[in-house]
């Protein structure tokens, strides 16, 4: 077999983490290949809710392996609150000794490069992602594979502190001390260690099982392709999931993107489509459109077929689950962006890189009301029908899935 992967349209939130749960039971191992604990997918089965950070949405299911993968940024303290609420992780959860470490010191990086930066701050989470991937690539993080040698990961703390004491000095963050961070890394090393595993070999050693890749954030946040510099740290499209896993690019048989049927976004950048009104208020309130990583209010809008090709073509998506239709309930009518309107009053039907100064030309449909918890396509309204088709042909990719609630089963599959 070969693997599929998921991967969000927007700017995250768009409920990846349903999706995933709903499929997974086709999959004898569930993937995670980028980000960190910045992300956040909300998993509800009966009536249980799974706030997931780090750990693979797969752990939801009791036959599925979770791996962790080199791409992820991984905090040791994160992966260890996970999973005590899952019990014993043996034989279920394998964390790749090439996933870079993400420790205290560098959360409290980024909460003081956000401070200083007031007005133009990004808006990151302050989970310190963007400090450990700067330390990726300046070759000088721990990687988790250096918890099974304490002596030596030290040694390298040791140099890291010497060559950034004045950095530190600059943003008012006090270095910790050798003995502590000895203390601390064994206390990991005692948690973690017999879950490292060098997961390269492990993912070829099963390529011929049904694998599937979980993405992190989303497509507009990629730090290459995404409303730069108000995006994450890693590259949040397909081909960054191939890198962040290390499976051969031609193991990669399918890929469902997810978008929900409005826009939201948390954090600052630009977002053409935001509503300002007392629809974006209703929709923020009815999808409860509160940060999973950080309660933050979201911003709400309507959904841009602009980004969306965009996207869709910039992960080849064979298919889309289109999340959240019915929190659109109720309204009179619902909107979708169809261009952008420059400053010269020239319309323009690609995503460009500079988004300053675009308004959106929408495309008005008629509301709909009573498609929550409906299961069956020709049992949706008439109206949503109508909707869902139109976006179909705007993103130029089918769409397979429709969530018409939060729960495992009140979902629309075509």
């Amino acid at each position: 077999m070969a693997a599929d992967l998921i991967v969000g349209l927007q700017w995250g939130d768009e409920g990846k983490g349903k999706i995933v749960d709903l499929v997974a039971k086709h999959y004898d191992i569930v993937v995670r290949s980028q980000g960190g604990h910045n992300a956040g997918h909300t998993v509800v089965i009966g009536d249980k809710k799974y706030a997931l950070h780090l750990m693979p949405s797969g752990i939801l299911n009791d036959n599925a392996i979770n791996v962790i993968a080199n791409g992820v940024v991984v905090s040791p303290a994160k992966i260890i609150e996970e999973m005590e609420k899952f019990g014993d992780m043996k034989g279920r959860l394998f964390i790749s000794d090439k996933a870079t470490m993400l420790l205290d010191y560098h959360a409290q990086i980024d909460q003081a490069k956000e401070k200083l930066r007031g007005k133009n701050a990004i808006g990151t989470t302050g989970r310190g992602i963007g400090p450990a991937y700067a330390d990726k690539i300046t070759r000088t993080a721990l990687r988790i594979g250096d918890l099974l040698d304490i002596d030596n990961a030290l040694e390298k703390l040791e140099d890291y502190f010497e060559m950034n004491k004045g950095y530190f000095e600059y943003l008012g963050i006090n270095i910790p001390s050798l003995d502590d961070m000895r203390n601390e890394l064994q206390g990991y090393q005692d948690k973690l260690g017999e879950l490292i595993t060098d997961t390269t070999k492990l993912l070829w050693d099963n390529i011929d099982k049904n694998i599937l890749l979980e993405g992190a954030q989303a497509t507009l946040l990629d730090i290459d392709h995404g409303t730069y510099p108000y995006v994450t740290s890693s590259n949040t499209i397909a081909s960054g999931a191939l890198t962040g896993s290390a499976i051969p690019p031609k193991q990669l048989k399918k890929v469902i993107g997810i978008a929900k049927a409005y826009l939201t976004r948390v954090g600052n950048g630009p977002f053409i489509t935001e509503d300002f009104g007392k629809d974006g208020e209703y929709i923020r309130e009815k999808g409860f459109e509160f940060g999973t990583t950080t309660g933050r209010p979201r911003r709400c809008g309507w959904f841009d077929a602009i980004a969306g090709k965009y996207a869709v073509t910039l992960n080849s998506c064979d298919e889309i689950a289109l999340m959240k239709l019915d929190v659109l309930d109720g309204l009179k009518e619902v909107k979708v962006c169809v261009a952008y309107e420059n400053e010269k009053g020239e319309q323009i039907d690609y995503f460009p890189t500079n988004l300053d100064g675009l308004k959106p030309v929408y495309k008005t449909f008629a509301g709909w009301d009573k498609s929550a918890g409906v299961t069956k396509f020709e049992e949706l309204p008439k109206n949503a029908q109508e909707y869902i088709l139109a976006l179909e042909k705007l993103i130029n990719c089918p769409i397979k899935y429709i969530a018409t609630g939060a729960k495992r089963d009140e979902t629309v599959i075509r």
